[in-house]
């Protein structure tokens, strides 16, 4: 039984001491994997852009994320293309739209969650920050909006700091 308890271990301890990080990628808080800031790119400026027009009118917000978004063909006659769209759905909508592909820990929607941690009050409620941000019945149309543009704004800043 010891030797089987040391070969786990042993098999364990490089997967722990790993860190979440690539040379590119800043770990914000070392404990959480979760919170890897990505280095961006022109094109992030630009999904932060689209999923903005996505969301321009409080009729086309669904405030009650599922996270299953309806954003490209399904092959079992589910709709096509959504009406309505969290802050989530917007934000993978425009990143397939302008890459052909989605990251769920891609920069822009990293960076949305970074934001939804400063200005939430009760953010530490929410199992997963965007989807918990944007149900939330404190949550406005006008919040989303902010986030969006904090999205936007902060990304367009760290471009600017790029060599």
């Amino acid at each position: 039984m010891t030797r089987a308890y040391l070969l786990v271990l042993a098999l364990l301890i490089p997967l722990v001491c790993t860190k979440a990080q690539t040379s590119k990628d800043e770990i914000i808080s070392p404990d959480d994997e979760y919170n890897v800031k990505r280095p961006v790119t022109p094109v992030d400026l630009q999904i932060a852009r689209r999923a903005k027009q996505i969301l321009d009118r409080p009729d086309k917000w669904d405030r009650a994320d599922t996270r299953v978004c309806r954003v490209k063909a399904c092959n079992n006659g589910c709709p096509t293309s959504a009406k309505t769209f969290s802050l989530y759905c917007a934000l993978e909508r425009a990143t397939r739209e302008l890459t052909g592909g989605f990251e769920h820990r891609g920069a822009v929607v990293q960076e949305a969650r970074f934001v939804i941690d400063e200005i939430a009050a009760n953010q530490k409620d929410f199992q997963h920050r965007l989807q918990g941000y944007n149900n939330s019945r404190e949550t406005t149309f006008d919040d989303i909006q902010k986030v969006l543009l904090l999205v936007e704004d902060r990304i367009r800043k760290r471009l600017a700091e790029q060599p």
